[in-house]
């Protein structure tokens, strides 16, 4: 729900239903920390209010004739918090620095994604459990011809490389300052540099984080806020009396709350562009036959979760990318080009899973939900899912109730995403 808190019209307050896990752009992976540090830091581009990507520290790029070299001239302008000129050796470390921490998204470096030279082969060391060298942090294709120029080379053509250049894993960090801090950089308000629109003057894990406008932020000119609140683990209930109360202005809410307020003028529905599936352990034998994966498939009424359940403005997925996400060159969304790969039959998932169980040698399976009950609507799904499942002849299902955290980082880890 959006709103406005009172007369100021200049600090902005929303809750969160998660915390921040820390401002570490080679660690952070949950969608609250992302924000946080969209707020405090700029990569080399950025999204305008229309969602376009524009130049934010690169003033401007080259690319060579075979569409494999890109070579970014920076802003003289940009200036880190403590003083220091944001320069691209602040760029090559901190993506260096994302293979050596192991980090969460060194895969988007790879082939498929940025596809940046020598990245896949960083990749499969660390996959392969190898120790990275100075040497091999170095192969990587990304080449710093002086403070203000960064090149980036490439293995193909990568038109959406500048798109990914605006997502936090490919923004800087000062070097001086996360050598020092360690393993506490980005952990706290005071172990990390800012050179965006904001600076994180606050933060209390599980409570709270204030931003102030960065007075030296090169274009504060287009910045409106003075004051950015972050209300952190609040639930739905909570944030909603918060915000009738004028005490915040964005409040989001679950599905036990819609059919309250979806008549309310504040009440808005928006895409946020990510998708919800089921990750599936392939190591458990029963789920890595092919008939029982398509009873499980089949046995979803997406439908009916969405309209009746989540009652959100989610909708059905028809394949792994989701509608509105990209377009052919023609106009036509991606999902309409690529056909529908779900439907819900029961009929059909009962004989597909008869099928499999038959070729499993048993009569019944038991199969394990593993959901955190503290990622909204998570519960919902896990609930959902045990029900339909439920329906069928030959599915036990069992709850496993847990944080996001250890389901991310504990439980999931052997798990192959699908």
């Amino acid at each position: 729900m959006w709103g406005s808190s009172g007369d100021d019209i200049t600090t902005y307050t929303y809750s969160s239903e998660l915390d921040i896990k820390n401002l570490d752009s080679s660690d952070a992976d949950d969608g609250c920390s992302l924000k946080a540090i969209h707020a405090v830091i700029d990569g080399l581009t950025k999204t305008d209010k229309k969602g376009n990507i524009v130049n934010a520290v690169a003033k401007s790029e080259e690319l060579s004739e075979d569409g494999l070299t890109h070579t970014y001239k920076l802003r003289k302008d940009v200036k880190w918090t403590n003083g220091d000129p944001v320069t691209a050796h602040d760029f090559a470390y901190a993506w260096q620095r994302i293979f050596r921490k192991k980090g969460s998204y060194y895969y988007m470096f790879a082939d498929g994604i940025a596809s940046i030279e020598g990245a896949q082969e960083l990749s499969d060391k660390i996959d392969a459990g190898e120790e990275l060298t100075d040497d091999d942090s170095n192969s990587m294709g990304v080449k710093v011809n002086d403070d203000y120029t960064l090149e980036v080379k490439t293995t193909v053509r990568v038109l959406f490389l500048d798109e990914l250049l605006a997502f936090p894993p490919f923004y800087p960090i000062n070097e001086k300052l996360a050598e020092k801090q360690e393993n506490k950089y980005g952990k706290s308000a005071k172990t990390i540099l800012e050179n965006g629109a904001f600076t994180m003057t606050n933060w209390e894990p599980g409570s709270v984080a204030e931003f102030e406008k960065n007075e030296s932020y090169y274009d504060q000119k287009h910045v409106k806020l003075n004051k950015l609140v972050m209300k952190l683990v609040q639930e739905p209930k909570v944030a909603v009396q918060a915000f009738e109360a004028g005490e915040t202005d964005y409040a989001p809410i679950n599905s036990d709350l819609v059919d309250k307020y979806k008549d309310d003028e504040a009440f808005k529905q928006g895409y946020d562009g990510f998708l919800f599936y089921i990750s599936v352990n392939f190591q458990n034998s029963d789920l890595a036959n092919l008939n029982v994966g398509k009873a499980i498939s089949l046995a979803i009424n997406r439908k009916d979760l969405c309209e009746n359940v989540l009652k959100d403005g989610s909708q059905v997925a028809g394949g792994f990318i989701p509608f509105g996400l990209a377009t052919s060159p023609d106009g036509v969304d991606f999902r309409k080009n690529s056909g529908n790969f779900t439907s819900y039959d029961k009929k059909k998932a009962q004989e597909s899973l008869d099928e499999g169980l038959k070729e499993l040698g048993k009569e019944q399976i038991t199969l394990r939900i593993t959901y955190g009950t503290d990622e909204s609507p998570m519960d919902v799904f896990a609930t959902y899912l045990q029900n339909a499942l439920s329906k069928l002849d030959g599915i036990k299902v069992e709850m496993v109730a847990t944080t996001k955290q250890d389901r991310i980082y504990n439980k999931q880890k052997m798990v192959i995403l699908i």
